[in-house]
């Protein structure tokens, strides 16, 4: 099977889907010529759909996420390029509440709402505070957003694709430092399905779970703790909303220890909710304290060493494996 780009995979399952369907269409910053977005589709893909299809527009996060939730209401399938996480911030209302009216919004109706908002997270790229935070709680606690976080190439181009089909709003994060991963990705027509967790790794001893990016990490000390002896089940959901617990569940029912490693603050976040969903389903299985790694509730620096020290690191995920072991 070939092998593509993470960035490729993205191109890929827009170009495939706009020409599948003609009400889907591509909107944002930097998606245009000479943009830098990883959704940016090759010159020969923009010059086959045209301005009408592929819009570039200025940093107006506002209007495009309203904009966009408007047209998918008028019966298009918008896909919304915020290009960094950071930026979605400034139209959280209009992305919130599409959420709300499409899960009723106090009304007897619902609205069909198929907007896909993409961003991607760079906590690792030394953008500092105000372009590098992976704002993935903010979204999981959105009523009405589906929630999608791929790791490999395959998983982000059949997510996406599942995303741009559905009639739900779905928030769909990538990682700029798993865009030039490259991984197998038929080239026949294929989709992942939402809320369907997939196990990276097996083991008996303790059970991690991550997202994105920090599946590369706990896989590396996954592979660090092998050659002390200690054997470690990795679990990506793929997708927080919706969340498939109970694949989580069997793994912690199997091993009795559990460590969340999570990009997102670690406070109200990722770890919170699903080591309290674990205990709360399986406390007579577990053999240790749940334990958590994320971003240390500060603003995120510029320097390496900084970065390091606030955010996960395969040492930090290795301590804390460890401490559930002690």
């Amino acid at each position: 099977m070939r092998e593509i780009y993470l960035y490729q995979a993205i191109q890929e399952a827009i170009a495939e889907e706009m020409r599948r369907d003609e009400r889907v269409f591509l909107t944002g910053e930097a998606v245009g010529p000479g943009g830098v977005s990883p959704t940016r589709p090759p010159k020969e893909i923009m010059e086959e759909f045209g301005e009408n299809r592929v819009r570039e527009t200025g940093i107006v996060e506002q209007m495009l996420a309203a904009g966009s939730a408007g047209a998918a209401m008028a019966g298009m399938r918008p896909i919304v390029d915020f290009m960094i996480a950071d930026f979605m911030f400034p139209a959280w209302n209009e992305i919130l509440q599409s959420g709300l009216w499409h899960s009723g919004h106090g009304s007897a109706e619902n609205f069909s709402i198929p907007v896909v908002f993409m961003s991607g997270i760079a906590s690792y790229g030394g953008g500092g505070f105000s372009h590098s935070r992976a704002p993935i709680a903010n979204v999981w606690h959105g009523p009405g957003l589906k929630l999608a976080l791929p790791t490999t190439p395959y998983d982000t181009k059949g997510l996406l694709k599942t995303a741009i089909r559905d009639d739900n709003p779905v928030v769909f994060f990538s990682h700029r430092l798993l865009s030039r991963t490259k991984g197998p990705v038929p080239e026949e027509e294929y989709l992942v399905p939402f809320g369907e967790a997939t196990i990276r790794r097996e083991g008996k001893d303790v059970t991690i779970v991550a997202v994105s990016y920090m599946v590369s990490l706990s896989l590396e000390a996954a592979g660090a703790l092998e050659q002390e002896g200690i054997s470690t089940e990795v679990i990506d959901p793929r997708t927080l909303e919706p969340l498939d617990i109970d694949t989580i569940l069997v793994s912690v029912k199997k091993t009795g220890r559990l460590v969340v490693v999570d990009e997102d603050y670690i406070r109200c976040g990722l770890g919170a909710e699903i080591a309290f969903q674990v205990q709360e389903k399986l406390f007579k299985s577990l053999k240790a304290p749940l334990q958590r790694v994320g971003n240390l509730n500060t603003p995120i620096p510029v320097a390496r060493n900084l970065i390091e020290a606030v955010m996960p690191t395969k040492e930090k995920i290795i301590a804390a494996v460890k401490k559930t072991l002690a």
